[in-house]
C-alpha cells in the first residue's frame, strides 16, 4: 500500500494506492484522485516549466513550458534539451521551440509574448 498526497485540485485529500488490488485507490474526493493515485504508480508524468534566454527582447529570459506531461523518468533529458536554447525576439504565447522533445509527443512552447 503505497500513500500520496493528491495534486490535481487545492483538496490535497491523502490517498491510499493498494498494488496487489489491481491500484486500486481510496481516500479520494473525486474521481479525478483516482486517476492521478493509479497513474502516479503506474506511469508518474509531469508538466515542466523553465526559462531560456532570448535576444531582442524587453527581458533577459523566456518563460517556456511543455505542452503536455513528460514520463518523470525523461525529466533530466527533456530539460537538457533548452539548455543551450536561446531565442530570438519576437516570440509568440504558444509557439513551439522544440518539437517533440525526446520522443515524447511533447513540445516545448513559449508561454510569454517578448
Amino acid at each position: 500500500m503505497k500513500e500520496l498526497i493528491c495534486i490535481v485540485c487545492p483538496k490535497g485529500c491523502h490517498l491510499r494506492v493498494d498494488e496487489e488490488n489491481g491500484y486500486a485507490v481510496t481516500g479520494n474526493g473525486c474521481a479525478r484522485g483516482v486517476e492521478y493515485g493509479r497513474n502516479e504508480l503506474i506511469n508518474p508524468t509531469r508538466v515542466l516549466t523553465s526559462v531560456v534566454g532570448i535576444d531582442g527582447a524587453a527581458y533577459p529570459c523566456c518563460p517556456v513550458r511543455t505542452n503536455g506531461p513528460v514520463p518523470k523518468k525523461k525529466i533530466f533529458a527533456v530539460m537538457e534539451t533548452i539548455r543551450s536554447l536561446r531565442l530570438q525576439s519576437p516570440v509568440s504565447i504558444g509557439q513551439v521551440v522544440i518539437e517533440n522533445v525526446c520522443d515524447t509527443g511533447v513540445d516545448w512552447i513559449v508561454t510569454r509574448d517578448l
